[in-house]
């Protein structure tokens, strides 16, 4: 996709808040994670900036863990705007040091929770600069299935993210539906 992932416009709304909108009403308290240079829409959650390399997605979680000052982290997609928050606040309350959603078609690890006591192997894992659904895999996370994310909605849907324009396309659809 063109331009900033996390400000294309979904509905008249920024794609990054609906995310943020579902954690904020599963009861959580939602951060931001973005490199130094990232376009963010004007948000009303504190922000933390990974750093500029290397260029994974699990330099994100590294830097939500770090800023969890202990506690486990949530991560999520900027790009998922069909989250429940049932489904967040859930799996926020699931026991294991990764819990890791999949809906069928592959781990989503950024619809995953992290515990702070897997930042050392993260770090040594983005050295890799292996596949993130790689990464999260070989550390044998607990997977939650689409028998589990069934209680909570279509997993697909839930799962939805957006790379692009088509998946924008589709998803402005699916909100117009109703769906």
């Amino acid at each position: 996709m063109e331009g900033s992932k996390a400000a294309a416009s979904l509905a008249g709304h920024p794609l990054i808040s609906y995310p943020v909108g579902a954690a904020r009403d599963a009861g959580l308290d939602p951060i931001v994670v973005a490199k130094r240079t990232s376009e963010l829409p004007p948000l009303d959650v504190p922000r933390v900036t990974e750093p500029d390399q290397p260029q994974h997605p699990l330099c994100g979680v590294l830097a939500a863990i770090d800023a969890s000052r202990g506690a486990a982290v949530l991560a999520l997609g900027c790009d998922m705007p069909f989250l429940d928050s049932g489904l967040l606040a859930w799996l926020a309350e699931q026991p294991g040091p990764v819990v890791v959603a999949d809906a069928g078609s592959g781990l989503q690890p950024l619809l995953a929770r992290y515990e702070p006591t897997l930042r050392d192997r993260l770090a040594l894992a983005v050295d890799d600069l292996r596949p993130m659904q790689e990464l999260v895999a070989s550390i044998e996370p607990r997977v939650v299935g689409p028998a589990e994310l069934a209680r909570f909605g279509d997993p697909e849907r839930l799962c939805f993210n957006i790379n692009t324009p088509a998946e924008l396309a589709e998803a402005e659809r699916l909100i117009a539906l109703g769906a």
